[in-house]
């Protein structure tokens, strides 16, 4: 299917109707605006389209080879992009991305019209025809999906730069599989979850590769701890995911009553996120704080004593295919795998899985084909914490559609409710929802059902007459 002059004329008037001031548009029904917001949408999309195919040609008039002669530097510009940047007035990032999905769909649209005319011609010769398909670039389907106007500029760019390119683990026809069924999901998945489904799955490919990114990653770590002239200091640093994970962990449960975390039940915590809450101190003087009490006890404890107890806890998500059962910590052979610390969607190798798993400290939790817990479940109200921590591995956050809340952002929601329904406190019957949503759900007759292993949120009749259940994924990155 081909976008035509006259299909960006229709969306465009489309548009056009809705208004010409933010008056008009306050005047429309709920209904309208969610519409009018799928029209400027599809508009967007179709224009944005004409964007990469006007970038590719300004990058093919200004190639190297043509030196002063080319477009850009016509124009006074050193590269295409820059040129680019200053006509559209957009970001860096933004030319390189037209720059990029162009020239993809120019080459691909390029080599399929040699496959056509070699078909059509009439002495087809098929062994020419053969060639010309090999040529056919595997992300020709993203060129497609983008011309028929079925897939937006910034997710191409995403599947492109997350799938990323051919190399000896990772062949063409690996990643044109791929391909395929990450686009059946991307037209339900916003740009951001698109790049990330594409990096998971390029770490499935490449998951001999994973070691190697990892020690890049641990290669790259540094803090640096400077005087500025005032006399004041200064700390800029980076960290592996690994360690990074840790540190956001401590300052997250220092800081998280400051910043909307979750509700406390328990008096004496409820009392001191209290507390927290009335500091004067803003939360990154908070944070800063925290960080030099820190230091003090580590400088100040006796070098000899190995501390244990409390910590703030990290864990760690691996499948049956990475662990052996009944042996934590030893890896099975059968095959590569690979894990996850929870809350990064950076993959880590089995040597770190099986290095973490010895810390006591570090939890490690096991899930079945299904992406199910081992039921842990009580017959009482509240859930315990290893059922939470079994929650947040399972939902990996917040399930609500859209939400990018953390599990340390969110609360066990009984999907039965327990006075009404005399629910048990068992895993599958609780899901994590984030504050706000636990509230909305609560508030405005939204509900939750459970159909095995598989999560549906049901909106009330105010939002939709015929109560569509819309599907709640776990946004735990599938291992």
């Amino acid at each position: 299917m081909t976008i035509t002059a006259v299909d960006l004329r229709q969306a465009t008037d489309a548009v056009a109707r809705l208004g010409s001031s933010c008056a008009d548009y306050e005047a429309l029904a709920d209904a309208e605006v969610l519409a009018g917001q799928k029209q400027i949408a599809a508009a967007r999309r179709l224009l944005d389209t004409r964007s990469a195919w006007m970038a590719a040609t300004i990058a093919r008039r200004s190639r190297p080879e043509l030196g002063h002669s080319g477009l850009a530097a016509q124009q006074g510009f050193l590269s295409p992009e820059a040129l680019i940047q200053t006509v559209t007035g957009s970001t860096k990032n933004d030319a390189f991305k037209l720059v990029a999905v162009g020239t993809m769909m120019a080459e691909a649209e390029a080599a399929e019209k040699l496959v056509e005319a070699a078909v059509d011609a009439p002495d087809s010769d098929p062994g020419l025809v053969a060639e010309f398909v090999a040529k056919v670039p595997w992300q020709a389907p993203i060129a497609r999906a983008v011309t028929a106007g079925t897939l937006s500029v910034d997710a191409a760019e995403s599947i492109r730069s997350g799938l990323g390119q051919i190399d000896a683990a990772v062949t063409a026809e690996k990643l044109g599989t791929a391909l395929e069924a990450l686009l059946v999901e991307a037209a339900s998945l916003n740009v951001d979850q698109v790049f990330k489904l594409a990096r998971r799955l390029r770490d499935q490919l490449d998951e001999a590769g994973i070691a190697a990114r990892e020690k890049q990653a641990h290669d790259d770590r540094f803090l640096r701890v400077y005087r500025l002239g005032n006399g004041k200091v200064r700390l800029n640093g980076l960290f592996a995911p690994e360690d990074g994970e840790f540190v956001l962990s401590t300052f997250d449960s220092v800081t998280s009553p400051r910043r909307g975390g979750v509700r406390f039940v328990d008096k004496e915590k409820a009392a001191w996120a209290k507390r927290m809450q009335d500091d004067p101190r803003s939360t990154g003087q908070i944070a800063a704080d925290a960080l030099v009490q820190l230091l003090k006890i580590a400088g100040e404890a006796d070098q000899g004593r190995v501390f244990g107890g409390r910590r703030p806890a990290v864990r760690v998500i691996v499948t049956e295919k990475a662990v052996k059962p009944g042996q934590p910590g030893a890896a099975a052979r059968e095959g590569a795998a690979h894990g996850q610390i929870e809350g990064n969607p950076v993959p880590i190798s089995q040597e770190t899985i099986d290095r973490l798993l010895c810390d006591t400290g570090t939890r490690g939790i096991h899930i079945d084909d299904t992406g199910q817990i081992i039921n842990v479940g009580r017959d009482e109200r509240l859930f315990t914490e290893a059922q939470r921590a079994a929650m947040g591995v399972r939902d990996g956050g917040c399930r609500w559609v859209d939400c990018d809340r953390s599990p340390a952002w969110s609360e066990a929601h009984h999907i039965n409710e327990w006075l009404k329904g005399n629910g048990y406190t068992d895993l599958a019957d609780g899901i994590l929802l984030c504050h706000p949503h636990h509230l909305l759900l609560h508030n405005q007759n939204w509900s939750i059902i459970r159909t095995g292993t598989e999560y549906w949120l049901r909106p009330p009749v105010e939002v939709d007459p015929e109560q569509t259940l819309i599907p709640l994924p776990s946004k735990r990155a599938t291992l």
